[in-house]
């Protein structure tokens, strides 16, 4: 990343990224003037929240049908249940944390993993780890990830975690898209938490896509996105990200911008089939 006044602004300098951003933008603006977010979009809200945690929960090992998550109830159970209930829990406590995310964005990092990792039987997900960054020493289990991409130590993390929160406070003209692209990136190429690093990024992409205003119902669901344009893409542009070149980071924020844009499609989608009644 640039090292100028504003790294954030300066990334979004970078070719392609401005047809990105009026991308994003420009189908964000047609969704929100849909006649039915007039009347109805806490239920598009509503919508787009389940399907979002859908996506996630796909990129993380447990790809279930829309109707399937809809219907159950059981998410305390090892393997997939707990994956697609730990995407449920984020989706719904990330909408509660955005005026903390302006004040501690690490506060609520630490929150979304304690979230995360919750409900289960007798406490969480290896008490030791939970609700901070790992330790020295300390495993991560992230199946997605792997060894694909090198995993920076535990001082390299808490000085870029540092470093991260720094920029987010000191406020940046960079577009939205950019700055919740950056903050997705990096924390799953840091991977800080001893699991569900993955979960946490996309969840603090929404805080941050909502924070700015370019969202602000969350009815943009960028997970949707990401699962439908599937994992081998995901990682190749996260790939791009961790160079830290100029073209790979141009490539995962375009990434990004796709994904949001497969979100919009999809809860407008949504506001047609409430429109026709069918939903």
């Amino acid at each position: 990343m640039s090292t100028s006044a504003d790294p954030l602004a300066a990334l979004a300098a970078l070719p392609g990224v401005a047809e990105s951003v009026n991308a994003v933008r420009n189908a964000v603006d047609r969704v929100y003037g849909h006649r039915v977010m007039r009347r109805r979009s806490n239920e598009v809200t509503s919508e787009a929240a389940l399907r979002g945690a859908r996506g996630s929960a796909a990129l993380a090992g447990a790809d279930w049908a829309l109707e399937e998550v809809r219907r159950r109830t059981d998410f305390g159970a090892e393997g997939e249940p707990r994956t697609v209930g730990a995407a449920l829990r984020l989706t719904a406590e990330a909408g509660q944390l955005l005026s903390i995310w302006r004040q501690s964005p690490l506060r609520v990092l630490a929150r979304l993993h304690l979230v995360a990792a919750g409900g289960v039987e007798g406490g969480v997900e290896g008490d030791e780890g939970v609700g901070r960054p790992r330790q020295s020493g300390e495993p991560v289990d992230e199946p997605l990830i792997g060894s694909d991409l090198p995993l920076p130590d535990a001082d390299e993390v808490a000085g870029r975690l540092d470093g991260l929160a720094r920029l987010l406070l000191a406020g940046s003209e960079a577009p939205a898209l950019v700055t919740a692209a950056v903050v997705h990136g990096e924390l799953l190429a840091l991977r800080p938490f001893v699991s569900r690093n993955g979960l946490v990024a996309r969840a603090a992409e929404r805080i941050v896509l909502v924070g700015s205003g370019l969202d602000p119902k969350s009815i943009c669901p960028a997970e949707v996105g990401y699962a439908e344009l599937g994992v081998a893409p995901y990682m190749a542009a996260l790939e791009g990200y961790a160079s830290g070149t100029p073209e790979g980071m141009a490539v995962w924020i375009a990434h990004c911008g796709r994904a949001v844009e497969l979100g919009v499609r999809e809860s407008t989608a949504v506001c047609e089939a409430l429109q026709r009644g069918a939903a």
